[in-house]
């Protein structure tokens, strides 16, 4: 079998695509006899396989022309994979623990091959859900985002690398239109792609498209979203994009890759890890009221900003007297100088992650696609008293973002809630 043009793989046509790449049929030893193919996707717009033999494994991922979740209805550009791999490579350079090896890819195909994270790595967002506590979770993820957003960022690089992979990413151009779209915008107004917990959360999603505060706030972070190509981001970094154990954190799907605004990808993560603790309460029951691991979420939280925050201004010291072109050493090497011009990067950026996160929040509760954190909560009335609280909380943060100075003050507020 030829594969000179897209074709949409199933089980059978993927042994046949296999074969013809000596590539990957050496991953799997040759052997075939006892293969296993099983189809995982469980996200909003690819296929995903997960190939296994005596011998080996990995994981072969497909683009579709469309957005799977809602069909060919919706097209979506095949070209995203290449953005996916580029990304995985890059964030593979910068932070080797934490991004699965790419083996193979396919720019026809829109295919990557890659390592098979196998059990007993899960899904995060399934973990969540469980109750599980990952210990070195909030360490890991401050060491992925403070590498790949530093190192991929003028405080390190010169203008001229920067702008040539800006430009290379701005060929992303669909899946932030995407994002744009789902995230900033259709929230805010009438959209048939606009669902949430009727009839409980009727008035709530009704109150975010009148709220004129909100929608200042939210075109300035749209604004910032599309404009600014401050670094490398993963740009969908939630709870479903990552795997992990309790030794093991690793970082999958960066197709919504692109240069822009690093609060985005801290805001996504965080903001994930808000909804998880006030789903928590659709979980509890006589044998668990979840309060405990409601403050492991909370530790973790707080954990994750300060030690990105450490990590970030640690690599920045490290670095400063390198080619990084946003700020020449030459006029800011003075200890003091560089330590008003850290705090004053570090506080907007603290700021603009709140934004995001808070964003990112609302529409997995009144926008397209939601979260498993929410949906698995079989009694809807419970379902839309814990959707409710996260979505106060994240309209209040949206537009009250700047008056808060530190991680603490959002835990505290997040308890009040």
């Amino acid at each position: 079998m030829v594969f000179s043009e897209f074709r949409p793989l199933d089980e059978k046509t993927l042994i046949e695509y296999i074969k013809s790449v000596p590539a990957l049929s050496s991953k799997l030893a040759n052997s075939f006899d006892d293969l296993s193919v099983k189809e995982v996707g469980d996200g909003n717009l690819n296929f995903v396989y997960i190939l296994s033999n005596s011998k080996s494994s990995l994981v072969i991922k497909q683009a579709l022309p469309y957005v799977r979740c809602i069909g060919e209805s919706w097209p979506m550009t095949k070209e995203r994979a290449y953005f996916e791999t580029l990304a995985l490579k890059e964030e593979g350079r910068l932070s080797p623990e934490h991004v699965p090896e790419v083996y193979h890819f396919d720019r026809t195909m829109s295919l990557i091959a890659m390592r098979y994270l196998e059990p007993p790595h899960i899904i995060l967002r399934k973990g969540l859900i469980a109750g599980i506590e990952y210990p070195l979770l909030a360490e890991h993820m401050a060491d992925f985002m403070a590498r790949t957003l530093f190192f991929t960022s003028l405080l390190f690089r010169s203008t001229t690398e920067h702008k040539r992979d800006v430009a290379e990413f701005c060929g992303n151009v669909e899946l932030c239109r995407l994002t744009e779209q789902v995230v900033f915008s259709d929230p805010y107004k009438i959209s048939e792609y606009n669902r949430w917990t009727t009839p409980y959360l009727d008035r709530d999603a009704e109150a975010v498209r009148e709220d004129n505060l909100l929608k200042l706030e939210v075109a300035e972070l749209k604004s910032m979203f599309i404009e600014r190509a401050q670094a490398l981001l993963h740009g969908d970094l939630h709870t479903g994009s990552v795997m992990v154990t309790g030794e093991s954190t690793q970082v999958i799907d960066p197709e919504f890759a692109f240069y822009g605004p690093m609060g985005f990808d801290v805001g996504a993560f965080l903001g994930n890890l808000i909804l998880a603790f006030f789903s928590q309460d659709g979980y509890a029951d006589e044998t668990n009221d979840r309060k405990a691991y409601k403050e492991w979420i909370l530790k973790t939280i707080e954990d994750t900003w300060n030690l990105f925050h450490h990590k970030f201004t640690s690599l920045w010291d490290e670095h400063s007297n390198g080619a990084g072109e946003a700020y020449l050493p030459a006029i800011y090497n003075n200890p003091e100088v560089q330590l008003l011009v850290q705090k004053k990067y570090m506080t907007n950026l603290f700021h603009d992650s709140l934004g995001f996160g808070a964003a990112k929040m609302i529409r997995r509760i009144v926008g397209v696609a939601h979260v498993q954190d929410f949906e698995s909560i079989a009694d809807a009335a419970k379902r839309a008293t814990c959707e409710r609280r996260a979505l106060e909380l994240a309209k209040m943060l949206l537009k009250e973002r700047r008056k808060f100075e530190g991680i603490a003050e959002i835990i505290s507020t997040i308890r009040q809630y």
